[in-house]
């Protein structure tokens, strides 16, 4: 007996003309970003020094940039609110536009600490 002639099948189960889940969703984006393996070049370690963060993220950039991922990479970044670098932006990046993270840092952290 095939499902489609179970006795139960319209109880538990519903046709689709197409997956809920597109396809091209499923395949694991990540395996094809160039940041695949350095991590340490795209999250800040503790104490880390604007300037050391300006040139860790240059070159975490110069990766991102030439990303066939990059875009997805970004998306996935926005709307998660994740830290670090992420398609070529970082937390302040996308702050500015227009998603922000839960726990202020950067620009916003500075504006709300002089507002005080």
């Amino acid at each position: 007996m095939s499902l489609k002639e179970s006795p139960v099948s319209d109880l538990y189960l519903t046709e689709f003309s197409e997956p809920a889940t597109p396809i091209g969703s499923l395949i694991d984006w990540t395996q094809f970003a160039n940041c695949k393996g350095k991590t340490k070049l795209f999250f800040a370690p503790k104490a880390e020094r604007p300037q050391a963060r300006e040139r860790r993220e240059a070159k975490a950039k110069s990766l991102c940039n030439n990303c066939t991922v990059q875009e997805t990479c970004k998306e996935f970044a926005r709307n998660n609110h994740e830290y670090g670098l992420w398609g070529g932006e970082n937390e302040e990046e996308r702050h500015l536009a227009g998603y922000t993270i839960a726990a202020p840092i950067g620009v916003r952290s500075r504006a709300l600490r002089t507002a005080s």
